[in-house]
């Protein structure tokens, strides 16, 4: 997903319409498939594997923080959602990737090329709004996990908060600046490493596991540990699990690679990746969650989320086991690290993307224009770190949301304005995507109304 990619693609009124109404036939019709796509095929292996990396990261560390403070109902609410919200959410935007007349093209350019070039600049805009929040979020969380690690585990008193921030923050950007190339490689040398950490903390819990969880099915007892009914609970609990098992930024990748290789079976076989992909992701999410829930209790989650910290900081300072206390918050600095270098691609690409476009073609990407942007990710990254917001009311209130718009909403309405799709139109999914995503982007209102 390459916003910038389509900055120079804008064309003429006529020019869309044309291609429009080279778009009205079968999805897909016609094209032919390089591989026989009756198999399953080792490059579907490698898919389905990038798919369920791309969505575990630093951002699974504070889903249960948010789910387990509601105590039991609300984890038995998200383990049968979570699989069908997440599979229909990321089936829908691939149907609207393989939409296009271009097998290449990106999202920017597919949304310009069934709305028009004004849509394609909201939708470069709205990439931006998605990735750009959570970088701040994991600003915060590296600044407060190092915090906890040095005062936890280290023994020392961590410096002023406006250093600390400049130093984590300053050396995450310092190592942008040795290359994508170099970040890329770093993040995929990550992603199982911590996959396999996540599995193996979860089955460490297992000793621990207590009762306490289970007395949460008296919904009073809810309401005084969350200060939340079941149903706020349930409403700020949403947006927070569309921003854990989002994996939209690699989907633009995805659908294009399965296009060359299956043509018109591409829609069948992404399903087949994106089913197994979505069934391994939710079985080791929800067994981590579930673990972490089941060894504290309520009260120590809520205490969690005062203290603005992981669930893995949090478990290292609550246990008296050594390696319980070292191994978590180490997890979790390398786990935001990776996340925190991850989006910073992706907000930067995003910026530049808004910057060229608004320019009308008279400025082009340049070393002048990466600078800049460093300066303002940097400036900005750092102040939000010092100040030390909420971690999960920025999810609940900003990254949530706008995943939300770009992945539940808008595939779901292009489904039925766009020709292409209308034999995806009328089924249930639709529906249920349709809910969830309105339930993510209402809890903005509801937080207003709060603050108010």
């Amino acid at each position: 997903m390459n916003p910038q990619n389509a900055a120079g693609s804008e064309s003429g009124s006529g020019d869309s319409q044309s291609v429009k109404a080279q778009n009205t036939a079968t999805l897909l019709s016609g094209e032919k498939p390089t591989v026989d796509p009756r198999g399953w095929h080792k490059t579907d292996t490698v898919w389905m594997l990038s798919l369920f990396g791309t969505a575990i990261g630093a951002g699974v560390l504070f889903l249960p923080i948010n789910a387990g403070q509601g105590g039991i109902i609300p984890l038995i609410i998200m383990t049968l959602v979570a699989f069908p919200m997440t599979f229909m959410a990321h089936r829908g935007l691939t149907r609207f990737m393989l939409s296009s007349s271009n097998p290449d093209a990106d999202l920017t350019q597919v949304v310009e090329e069934h709305f028009g070039p004004k849509a394609g600049m909201a939708m470069t805009i709205l990439y931006f709004l998605s990735v750009y929040p959570i970088l701040l979020v994991y600003s915060v969380t590296i600044v407060n996990t190092v915090s906890s690690f040095m005062q936890h585990q280290l023994g020392i008193e961590p410096p002023s908060r406006w250093l600390l921030s400049a130093i984590l923050v300053g050396g995450l950007i310092l190592i942008v600046r040795m290359g994508n190339d170099f970040v890329v490689k770093a993040m995929s040398v990550l992603v199982f490493p911590f996959i396999a950490i996540l599995v193996l903390l979860s089955l460490y819990l297992i000793p621990n596991w207590s009762g306490a969880l289970f007395s949460t099915f008296d919904m009073s007892e809810v309401s005084r540990v969350s200060g939340h009914g079941l149903g706020v609970t349930l409403l700020l609990l949403i947006p927070v699990m569309v921003f854990s098992f989002n994996h939209s930024p690699i989907i633009s990748s995805f659908a294009k690679a399965k296009r060359q290789e299956y043509g018109a079976a591409a829609d069948k076989k992404t399903g087949q990746v994106l089913a197994a992909a979505e069934a391994l992701m939710v079985g080791v999410v929800m067994f981590f969650v579930f673990s972490c829930a089941l060894s504290l209790s309520p009260e120590n989650v809520v205490e969690a989320k005062e203290q603005n910290i992981t669930i893995l900081s949090y478990l290292a300072n609550h246990f008296d086991d050594p390696i319980i206390a070292w191994v978590a918050p180490i997890v979790a600095i390398i786990a935001v690290a990776k996340s925190f270098l991850g989006h910073y691609l992706g907000a930067a690409e995003g910026f530049e993307g808004i910057v060229v476009k608004s320019s009308g073609g008279h400025l082009q990407r340049n070393k002048a224009l990466e600078t800049g942007t460093l300066i303002f990710m940097l400036v900005s990254s750092w102040l939000v770190a010092w100040a030390n917001p909420s971690i999960l009311g920025m999810i609940e209130t900003l990254c949530g949301p706008t995943i939300a718009i770009l992945l539940f909403l808008m595939p779901q309405y292009a489904i039925h304005k766009i020709d292409a799709l209308k034999k995806f139109r009328g089924h249930f999914g639709n529906y249920f995507i349709t809910v969830i995503g309105i339930v993510a982007v209402a809890t903005i209102v509801y937080n207003i109304i709060q603050v108010f």
